[in-house]
């Protein structure tokens, strides 16, 4: 993955992190060369369309952190997000299938011919936390600068790799197999393979997230996307994943 070294906008504001002010001039190159490694990575992404960002994001300055650190916040959140959908389209496609576990009594005790979204409704309010703190567990590890730091990595948004995930080995509970290449697949792999898995891995994210959402789309509103009309219907609202938990009882009483 391309680094991006994370300096700030103006020297007043880069002295709060590096204790003296950067030279203007310095700080209005690495800007610009982060601009063009983004420009570079979207022709490499997609030689079609090429650098497409119509809302000027990688231009914003988020929170005051400056521009790179935008940058480094946007090429982070891109891949994130489309693990995520890669893993939800997945997962949507086995669910939708009724395939379960064998030892899942939590899916064993859910009713059959459900759509996903319905199957999450069905299950115990206790197992829906259960997966979200898992994945906050796994996402405070991840941004943690102390675990990135005793791994040689700094923060996507302070000149780290966007999308670098640490190992599990700094774990406070021992984990055996690390979340991403558990079996070390890619530890020898040269430079330029690592570049060309990145290009792959964004473009099946983006795949994945227009997947998810057609997905979701078709069983919401049946007929919505034709090469999706043998989905099961879904008549639940997709944006309210606790509206029938004691979480929404919670939030109506309060």
């Amino acid at each position: 993955m391309k680094t991006l070294a994370c300096l700030v906008g103006s020297a007043g504001v880069a002295s709060a992190f590096v204790g003296q002010a950067a030279p203007r001039s310095a700080v209005s190159a690495s800007m610009s060369a982060a601009m063009d490694d983004l420009k570079s990575l979207s022709d490499e992404l997609n030689p079609i369309i090429g650098y497409w960002d119509p809302l000027n994001l990688a231009q914003l300055n988020f929170w005051g952190q400056g521009e790179e650190a935008t940058i480094g916040f946007l090429r982070h959140a891109e891949i994130k997000h489309g693990r995520v959908a890669m893993a939800a389209f997945v997962g949507y496609t086995v669910q939708e299938n009724g395939i379960t576990f064998p030892w899942d009594k939590i899916a064993q005790a859910v009713p059959s011919g459900l759509s996903p979204e319905a199957q999450w409704d069905a299950i115990p309010d206790a197992a829906k936390l259960q997966i979200i703190l898992f994945v906050g567990i796994l996402d405070v590890y991840s941004e943690h600068s102390f675990i990135l730091e005793k791994q040689g990595q700094k923060h996507y948004m302070r000149g780290g790799k966007p999308g670098f995930f640490p190992a599990l080995d700094n774990f406070p509970h021992p984990v055996p197999l690390n979340l991403f290449d558990p079996a070390n697949a890619s530890k020898n792999r040269s430079a330029a393979e690592k570049a060309k898995g990145l290009i792959t891995e964004i473009n099946n994210g983006r795949l994945a997230m227009l997947g998810i959402m057609g997905y979701v789309s078709a069983a919401k509103i049946p007929g919505s996307v034709p090469a999706l009309t043998k989905l099961i219907p879904y008549d639940g609202d997709c944006m309210a994943p606790f509206a029938s938990s004691w979480v929404s009882e919670a939030g109506a009483f309060w």
